[in-house]
């Protein structure tokens, strides 16, 4: 059963001049996000979508960023042949799994100047 949606979209010209501020990285991005963005030509194209990804998470479970989760704990990765995924950790693993989320689908797309993602629930 579906239990929760979510949809943002971000310019990546905002996350570009953001990702410039070294604090903001950390403060948002896990060491894995940092490594795979870095590691890409189109760094702050990668860095909008996961900004994007993390947002939709918080839509979808109904909270937005109130304390119960923090960007950081919401690490999104990628398969072998490029298929994203979304891992919690910490205070937001501990929200998901008490709100009996079973599974996380999202899906990430982006251009030069924009990026977005879904991300849907399941429970």
């Amino acid at each position: 059963m579906i239990t929760g949606i979510g949809t943002d979209i971000v310019e990546v010209d905002r996350i570009s001049k953001s990702i410039e501020n070294e604090r903001f990285i950390s403060k948002v991005f896990s060491k894995n996000e940092i490594l795979y963005c870095e590691s890409k030509i189109n760094k702050a194209e990668n860095y909008a979508v996961r900004f994007a990804a993390k947002e939709a998470f918080a839509k979808a479970l109904g909270l937005g960023f109130r304390g119960e989760i923090a960007l950081i704990e919401i690490e999104v990765v990628n398969d072998n042949i490029g298929k994203p995924s979304i891992i919690t950790s910490g205070k937001t693993l501990e929200f998901v799994s008490n709100r009996n989320i079973k599974s996380v689908h999202i899906s990430l797309s982006h251009t030069k100047s924009m990026a977005m993602a879904t991300v849907i629930l399941e429970g």
